[in-house]
């Protein structure tokens, strides 16, 4: 049984991580987060010891570790994403592994630095990337590696994931601490596309607004058409019909990819894979992060050269403008 503890506790995606943690026969021992509506918790580990304070947290580590010779094995963090490269740094000066939600750093050039402390400590980081263990997604990637490697494949990539007001009050609302919508709802996703069709020869933006991005990229095996937003309203209407927020559509040479179930337990699939010494470290999400952060540095051109269908749906106002 491993030692775990926990940065994030109250966000979206703890709970998933609680879970992994818990049916892959381990224990959290401490949890950290400025809120605390975490009673979640209870579901899980209800003897973990929770703070509000980094700073207690910290001291409580320090102490389990040299008074009680508790050692933390792993710190899991689900904090939001400028401070991913903080709390893996604390991760790895507390002598434990890092495993950290995507995405892993905003900039190429933390995961260099991260790469630097890795070497010092003697401790890994890994990065949670769970569409690479989704069941339809590894089919996809055995059909590609077998086809002729000339081969290139037209994609559209179509995400709407729908957010309310609360959003830009939020820091996912605010691009210097989530990278923007195409980090933000997108990285995973690119991610994907590179493990799949290779390195990136590439990278067009057409759109980048408070509650929309888009883009052409263009991998060794893929020309990639993508659209990404918040907004409920591009939503088609059979989405809408059904009282859904969400939709999304990744067709590859006019096939429509359907993977919209198989997402349960791929957190639990992932740490037993970190477990079992095959996770995720810090080199794999490199080419995503250089994609997104192209992505956020770049004009836009607008509907110019191969763009996606949506670029040309009307612009939406800032909610608080």
């Amino acid at each position: 049984m491993k030692n775990f503890t926990l940065i994030g506790a109250a966000g979206y995606i703890a709970p998933r991580h609680m879970k992994a943690i818990k049916d892959t026969g381990n224990n959290l021992i401490a949890a950290l987060d400025k809120n605390d509506s975490v009673g979640i918790i209870d579901s899980y580990f209800p003897e973990a010891d929770f703070f509000t304070e980094f700073e207690r947290f910290d001291r409580h580590i320090s102490k389990l570790k040299f008074d009680k010779k508790i050692p933390i094995d792993y710190v899991s963090i689900c904090t939001p994403n400028y401070l991913h490269d903080a709390h893996i740094r604390f991760a790895l000066r507390q002598g434990a592994d890092a495993i950290c939600e995507k995405p892993l750093v905003l900039n190429p050039w933390n995961i260099d630095a991260l790469a630097k402390i890795e070497q010092e400590t003697g401790k890994k980081i890994y990065n949670i990337l769970q569409l690479r263990v989704h069941p339809t997604i590894i089919a996809l990637k055995e059909k590609i590696d077998k086809a002729p490697k000339d081969k290139v494949y037209d994609i559209d990539l179509t995400y709407l994931t729908s957010r309310g007001h609360w959003y830009y009050t939020s820091w996912k609302g605010n691009n210097t601490k989530s990278g923007g919508v195409a980090t933000n709802i997108g990285v995973h996703f690119f991610d994907m596309l590179s493990w799949i069709f290779g390195d990136l020869k590439k990278n067009i933006v057409h759109l980048n607004t408070h509650d929309r991005s888009a883009g052409y990229l263009e991998f060794k095996q893929a020309r990639v058409r993508w659209f990404l937003s918040i907004n409920y309203d591009l939503l088609p209407d059979s989405i809408k019909a059904k009282g859904q927020r969400t939709y999304r559509s990744i067709t590859i040479a006019g096939e429509e990819l359907e993977f919209s179930g198989g997402f349960t337990d791929l957190h639990t699939h992932s740490y037993n894979d970190i477990l079992n010494g095959k996770g995720y470290g810090i080199e794999a999400p490199r080419q995503a992060i250089e994609i997104v952060h192209t992505i956020r540095n770049t004009t836009p051109i607008g509907a110019k050269g191969d763009y996606h269908p949506f670029v040309k749906k009307p612009l939406a106002k800032h909610p608080f403008e």
